[in-house]
């Protein structure tokens, strides 16, 4: 164990303070995009129009699963409080429904901005070791440690490696996340359309 961290923390010394920086950009995007996913499982099947079937039949005694479930819970009982009220239910429904809408889209902008910056963080790096390595040839202190230029120029590349690494990843799977929010705003419109249109007829 503590020879693996040994050679894990010798490898990210390797690209110097970028590597370890892409590893914190790592570890936030990945926090993200498993916050986000977490966040739009779907926790119920069928249609829409059943689920709010299901909640205006069965009301507090159904069980909730997942965040359309919670969503169509709440806008069908502001329907509800709306009704009593006198008043359409449009708005309450949206209101209702608003903390879930916007729940679905948290951190998505987290994600998408270190995908953009995780590549140029690690040109950054790699643009460092490259100086550092003719510095060193023109100094001649590259000969006298030993090493050759190719050797110092395939460590300055482990940086823009690593930045790849960390971004490609990341936009693929904040791609899907981000098809999943979408069809979850869709729903949401179909939840207030569905209940609306039965309390306006």
């Amino acid at each position: 164990m503590f020879s693996f961290i040994g050679d894990f923390v010798s490898l990210m010394n390797t690209g110097g303070l970028v590597m370890w920086v892409l590893f914190v950009l790592n570890l936030a995007l990945w926090y993200g995009l498993g916050y986000r996913y977490l966040t739009l499982k779907r926790g119920t099947k069928g249609s829409v129009r059943r689920l709010v079937e299901k909640h205006e039949k069965r009301g507090a005694e159904q069980k909730i699963r997942g965040i359309l479930d919670k969503a169509a819970a709440d806008a069908v009982e502001a329907a509800k409080v709306a009704k009593n009220l006198g008043k359409k239910p449009r708005n309450f429904v949206i209101d209702a429904m608003s903390p879930y809408m916007m729940q679905t889209g948290t951190y998505s902008t987290l994600v998408k901005t270190i995908v953009v910056l995780a590549p140029l963080v690690g040109l950054l790096g790699t643009v460092i070791g490259m100086i550092e390595t003719f510095d060193a040839l023109q100094s001649s202190a590259m000969f006298s440690q030993g090493n050759s230029i190719s050797g110092g120029i395939s460590k300055a590349l482990f940086t823009t490696e690593l930045g790849l690494v960390v971004a490609v990843p990341g936009l693929i799977a904040g791609k899907i996340l981000d098809r999943q929010e979408e069809r979850y705003e869709l729903e949401f419109e179909q939840i207030a359309d569905v209940i609306c249109t039965k309390d306006e007829v």
